[in-house]
């Protein structure tokens, strides 16, 4: 399994990363680590963490899975972060000379799943402010453009904060004054809006402030499972809330404006910098 990107992340990427919020890069993961994660995706919906949790409501087709954390509980997960080239990939595209970890996030949707991801940014969810903070997203399947997350191309540079809600019920978060988010999809066209059709081993590497969403599973017979792995650079810094937040899960023993230096955020890379 490839320690190191298959191709080296180019100027090209990092400016498409810094104009646009994200990138598609392609071909970054052998096929040993998709089968190695399909295995570990298959434990993790076997064993299912305490923050596992279905967005489908009851009686709907298919089924949308969610789970966080599973780095610390199954190996598999574990190995990923401290192993692949997810590190270096997010270090490089954000121009960061070292890269923490933050947490994962495993999203399934099966066959049939009408429930779509919600448009959100990602950033307001968690406790940590920065603009080296990003996401990369891997999916273990072939994702047609149809089925493909959806990102509002630089939205990440409208300086806007928009209210989290949460995803199985659509309440929004409590004591947290931000603005709602604009309603996107009536009116599409007003907004600049990207997917793309990926196979298994390319990635999404997109700025945690970006404005995105996704549809259901249209494909009658293929799931849509992927892995949102989330990494901090250098300038960011925990960041506490007056009011709710979803990430992290528990306390990481860091005070406002702490750099993400601890146990539940270790640092990963360069190989060098684990602690």
């Amino acid at each position: 399994m490839n320690r190191n990107p298959l191709s080296p992340v180019g100027a090209a990427d990092i400016a498409a990363y810094e104009r646009d919020g994200v990138v598609c890069l392609r071909g970054m993961f052998d096929a040993d680590w998709i089968s190695f994660m399909r295995e570990a995706v298959a434990e993790a919906l076997a064993r299912p963490g305490p923050h596992g949790e279905s967005y489908t409501k009851a009686g709907n087709p298919g089924g949308f899975f969610g789970d966080l954390d599973m780095w610390q509980r199954l190996p598999g997960f574990r190995r990923f972060v401290y192993e692949s080239p997810a590190a270096e990939i997010a270090g490089r595209v954000m121009g960061a000379s070292k890269v923490n970890f933050f947490y994962d996030q495993l999203l399934v949707k099966e066959p049939g799943t009408a429930e779509r991801t919600p448009w959100h940014q990602d950033q307001p969810y968690w406790a940590v402010s920065g603009r080296q903070v990003c996401s990369i997203w891997l999916p273990f399947d072939p994702v047609p453009q149809v089925n493909a997350v959806e990102y509002v191309r630089g939205s990440h540079l409208w300086r806007r904060s928009f209210l989290p809600y949460h995803f199985n019920d659509g309440s929004p978060y409590r004591e947290r004054d931000l603005e709602a988010m604009p309603d996107i999809d009536a009116d599409r066209g007003a907004f600049d809006i990207v997917a793309y059709a990926m196979e298994p081993g390319d990635c999404l590497v997109f700025q945690a402030m970006i404005v995105h969403g996704a549809p259901g599973n249209a494909s009658p017979n293929h799931r849509r499972r992927a892995l949102a792995t989330r990494w901090t650079g250098d300038d960011a810094r925990y960041c506490v809330h007056s009011g709710e937040v979803a990430i992290p899960t528990s306390d990481p023993g860091l005070k406002h404006g702490d750099a993400m230096d601890c146990a539940l955020f270790p640092r990963v890379w360069p190989p060098s910098l684990h602690s």
